[in-house]
């Protein structure tokens, strides 16, 4: 087993209400003479109150292109991100220069060198830190980035891995995209980043255990999520049939997946999930039989933050470490899903 030791959550200063973040969207991708009924709709349906801008929402209709953004992400990325790592080491009761392993994650924007060798120049990681940089996994990569820093202190029991997201969303809105799926981005995703600190077996530390992971890569979903890759910059791929592939495999997998330890879905304590929008969650729901609002601190996180892609999960999991309190030795589920199409279970014990 290894330990999750520390999770650290963060957001961008800039708070807005959904009907501003509509406003604004409408004026500078629709246009004044732009019908409005579609995005108002689609914004409203996305059961989002409240998102974190990385910048002041008047700055974006003076972004001049990538360029321009890509550099912003960049900087704001590398500042948010080294604030989620030293928080998720202050809860861990760790140094940077305990860190033997570093997993960074981000779907937003391009760095090289990545944005996980920038924080540790910036905060004293040892120069002979391991480092593993992923792309292309977004929303998934939270549940990614956990599992694989299990899969590698089960091989290294004596150290201490480090995993940052940062997903600053709203620097990849398109404005000359009229698309279905960019206006239910721009209604759904939001800005933030999250850190979590993990031990091997043969470090002391305190909270949720990581048991095992199982990964399922689904056939024939590559056009369901993820980038167009152009001059503009990233443009939404989202498919409607999301909530579809949750009732065709998801329920299986995770039913699969505990009976290989001997559980049930009845017997899980806690359900942390990536908030992929409320088809998604429902979806779930009702493909798991879960009763009494098991997915509370998943829609609560939607209603607040909106879609953070990979950092959601982690802070949902932070906020279930905060909250939710599940019974002592109680399984818990750790889940979310992403592009490929393909989703990551990971379990832990509390």
């Amino acid at each position: 087993m290894s330990t999750v030791a520390g999770v650290h959550a963060v957001l961008p200063p800039h708070r807005y209400a959904q009907s501003e973040l509509t406003d604004a969207f409408a004026r500078f991708c629709l246009g004044p003479r732009a019908s409005r009924d579609v995005v108002d709709r689609l914004h409203e349906n996305a059961r989002v109150s409240y998102r974190n801008l990385v910048l002041p929402l008047e700055r974006y209709a003076e972004l001049s292109g990538f360029d321009e953004a890509n550099a912003l992400f960049v900087e704001h990325a590398v500042r948010l991100g080294a604030e989620a790592v030293c928080g998720a080491l202050d809860d861990a009761g760790l140094r940077p220069e305990s860190v033997d392993v570093v997993f960074s994650t981000t779907i937003t924007g391009v760095a090289v060198p990545s944005i996980d060798a920038r924080i540790a120049l910036q905060l004293g990681l040892r120069p002979d830190v391991k480092r593993v940089p992923l792309f292309g996994l977004g929303c998934v990569a939270g549940a990614a980035g956990l599992a694989r820093m299990h899969d590698y202190l089960s091989g290294h029991p004596d150290q201490v891995a480090l995993l940052v997201s940062v997903e600053l969303c709203s620097l990849t809105v398109q404005r000359s995209d009229r698309s279905v799926a960019n206006l239910v981005a721009s209604g759904l995703f939001g800005d933030g980043a999250a850190a979590v600190v993990a031990v091997g077996r043969d470090v002391a530390a305190t909270g949720p255990k990581v048991l095992d992971s199982r990964s399922h890569l689904y056939p024939d979903s590559l056009r369901t999520m993820g980038w167009d890759v152009g001059t503009s910059g990233l443009k939404i791929v989202l498919d409607a049939n999301v909530p579809t592939l949750v009732r065709q495999y998801l329920g299986h997998d995770i039913r699969s997946f505990l009976a290989d330890h001997d559980l049930c879905v009845e017997e899980v304590g806690a359900w942390i999930s990536h908030p992929g929008g409320p088809k998604v969650i429902e979806a779930i729901e009702a493909e798991l039989g879960l009763d009494n609002d098991p997915l509370e601190l998943t829609w609560r996180s939607l209603d607040q933050v909106g879609n953070l892609s990979s950092s959601s999960v982690l802070h949902v999991l932070r906020d279930t470490i905060d909250k939710r309190s599940p019974t002592a030795g109680s399984p818990a589920v750790l889940m979310a899903m992403g592009p490929g199409f393909c989703s990551e279970l990971v379990l832990l014990e509390w």
